[in-house]
């Protein structure tokens, strides 16, 4: 992308112009700069400037398209000219942006911003992630597991006698598990249903290779992980310390402390069933913050960003849990 901008300012008054943003989006999605039809993939086709649209000469059913056709825009009536500078904001944001900031930035109501973000954490979730963590190398991996919740001292009186029993069993917080790389300093977190052993496990060797070198806490589910992966496993207790040399998780709670700033100081109130989204925003920018080996600048996080627009599809039904309400056709 020619004359790319480095800066908020710059993104803004770059993408203001309708022709920068459909040369964007053909560098994002054909870096070879040949558009094609997503619909039969026939190379060249016609842009009609006036209706901004694409025209296919090859005859199926949808031979008009728009670049948002297969991303992650696809049927919004919003112009890219709002949706770049949106995507901007969220992924340099370090503790997030909320709807009611990003209604009031680009002039559109405050319920399109709330889905229009939904969207874009959507397309920032990774995909497809098969490689496992800890490598040939055996790098240690830190993990740790947290609540996502109300603070009972926080509540008013009456919702935390309501909750009582919850509090007391403490199952009124959602809880996040996470794994951190030392060597690479990547983090990936997921919603998880339950702390129990079979749980937590289960997810260690969906995503851990064995033999590395884990560090956790001496919670029990911890215990006795299977022998046959071969992991090294040494535990830090809380209780009395917080390091013991190597040994210690300040890498996935300093994660933690990230993901619950922006929970509790910007977006205030989550529901649950939306939370897997906000952790994979965490993430993606945990993930993807500049380091002296990686000095990734504003623009570079963008860039990264929106080639993970492409192919992911959120609908509105899909997101307010309404598309099975909806009448068959």
């Amino acid at each position: 992308m020619a004359s790319e901008p480095k800066t908020l300012l710059e993104a803004i008054q770059y993408f203001s112009d309708a022709e920068n943003c459909r040369q964007f989006m053909i560098s994002i999605r054909w870096p070879d700069g040949i558009v094609k039809c997503p619909y039969c993939g026939k190379e060249n086709p016609a842009w009609m400037p006036k209706a901004k649209l694409y025209f296919c000469s090859a005859k199926h059913e949808k031979q008009k398209f728009s670049l948002k056709v297969g991303t992650i825009f696809e049927e919004s009536p919003i112009r890219l000219e709002k949706w770049l500078p949106a995507a901007w904001l969220i992924v340099n944001c370090k503790n997030g942006i909320s709807s009611y900031e990003v209604a009031r930035a680009i002039g559109v109501t405050q319920k399109s911003a709330w889905f229009m973000m939904h969207r874009l954490r959507e397309a920032l979730a990774g995909a497809g992630i098969t490689v496992k963590m800890g490598g040939p190398d055996r790098e240690p991996i830190e993990i740790d597991e947290t609540g996502v919740g109300p603070l009972p001292h926080r509540m008013h009186r009456s919702r935390r006698l309501k909750l009582q029993t919850a509090i007391t069993q403490r199952t009124h917080k959602v809880q996040v598990m996470g794994m951190l790389d030392r060597e690479t300093r990547q983090v990936r977190a997921q919603v998880i249903p339950n702390v129990k052993r079979e749980t937590l496990q289960n997810v260690i060797l969906n995503h851990i290779e064995g033999g590395a070198t884990i560090y956790t806490d001496q919670f029990n589910a911890y215990d006795r992980l299977p022998a046959a992966k071969e992991f090294i496993h040494e535990t830090v207790n809380h209780m009395q310390e917080y390091v013991r040399g190597q040994v210690h998780t300040q890498g996935i709670e300093n994660f933690w402390s990230l993901l619950k700033r922006t929970l509790r100081g910007t977006y205030v109130a989550v529901e649950p069933f939306h939370l897997e989204r906000y952790v994979a925003e965490q993430v993606f920018r945990f993930n993807n913050h500049a380091t002296k080996e990686n000095p990734l600048n504003d623009s570079d996080r963008f860039i990264v960003a929106m080639m993970q627009v492409v192919g992911k599809r959120l609908t509105y039904a899909e997101l307010t849990g309404k598309q099975s309400e909806r009448p068959a056709n």
